[in-house]
């Protein structure tokens, strides 16, 4: 049978969308036909893969993955743990790609990278001076920070809520990606929602990978637990995820 469904996709060009591909695995009835048929999938992936230098990214990559993202599309990218999935943060349809992706739940908003703390006033209400200080102490680098949401963004991306999470990348090709482009991304991880991240390629559930536009491979990344997830939004910092940067060092920086 797998022979068959080495044919079937090969004749499709694989050009199949995720629907289509979970059916034909359900009709899989071993665990080697299923294996078979992941395996085709993998190799379908191999023409959006990019191998981008992890310390200078080819300037080329880079304009390729931006204007992928202004199109509309979505962008597997590294981050300094694990691999994220890139969008047009302002892009409703690209924002609705990536919970279709990842099979997130709606009301779980996605987080957000930009470029530097003066693009914040695209996205949030006010920035409290303890925000400033947490941010020239930790940014770029391994810490998210949830602000009250500036009104008129897209609602799937606060999954409707008053508040949104922001970070600076600090990857030298993430980096690179947001600084290419007018508007933020979204930096949410490249993995089924409640499942773990994927810190290298080869670990890309290939469902994932059939449905994105581009996937930038930086090689093997850190991995571990993921930046450390602080709220801004009322009188005092409070951590909402212990995860990099340990919630001693933050509160250190106030004494």
């Amino acid at each position: 049978m797998h022979q068959h469904l080495s044919t079937y996709l090969r004749k499709k060009s694989l050009n199949l969308g995720l629907n289509k591909i979970l059916s034909i695995l359900l009709s899989c009835q071993t665990l080697f036909q299923k294996a078979k048929l992941l395996q085709i999938l993998h190799k379908s992936a191999a023409n959006k893969i990019r191998r981008i230098d992890p310390v200078n990214p080819q300037h080329a990559l880079i304009v390729e993955a931006a204007r992928v993202i202004e199109k509309g599309g979505v962008v597997m990218f590294p981050t300094s743990f694990i691999y994220g999935l890139g969008a047009n943060a302002f892009n409703v349809d690209a924002i609705d790609r990536v919970f279709r992706i990842k099979k997130r739940p709606h009301n779980k908003p996605l987080s957000v990278l930009v470029k530097n703390q003066e693009a914040l006033c695209r996205l949030v209400q006010y920035i409290p001076t303890y925000a400033s200080i947490i941010m020239d102490r930790f940014w770029p680098g391994k810490i998210t920070i949830v602000f009250k949401a500036k009104e008129g963004l897209p609602e799937n991306l606060t999954a409707g809520a008053n508040t949104i999470g922001v970070r600076i990348p600090e990857h030298t090709a993430a980096c690179a990606l947001v600084n290419a482009l007018d508007n933020p991304i979204t930096g949410t991880s490249a993995n089924f929602s409640g499942h773990a991240g994927c810190s290298q390629i080869s670990d890309l559930d290939p469902l994932i990978a059939d449905e994105l536009d581009l996937i930038l491979d930086a090689g093997p990344l850190e991995g571990g637990v993921g930046s450390t997830v602080v709220d801004v939004t009322g009188d005092a910092p409070a951590i909402l995820r212990e995860g990099a940067v340990p919630a001693k060092d933050i509160f250190a920086i106030f004494k």
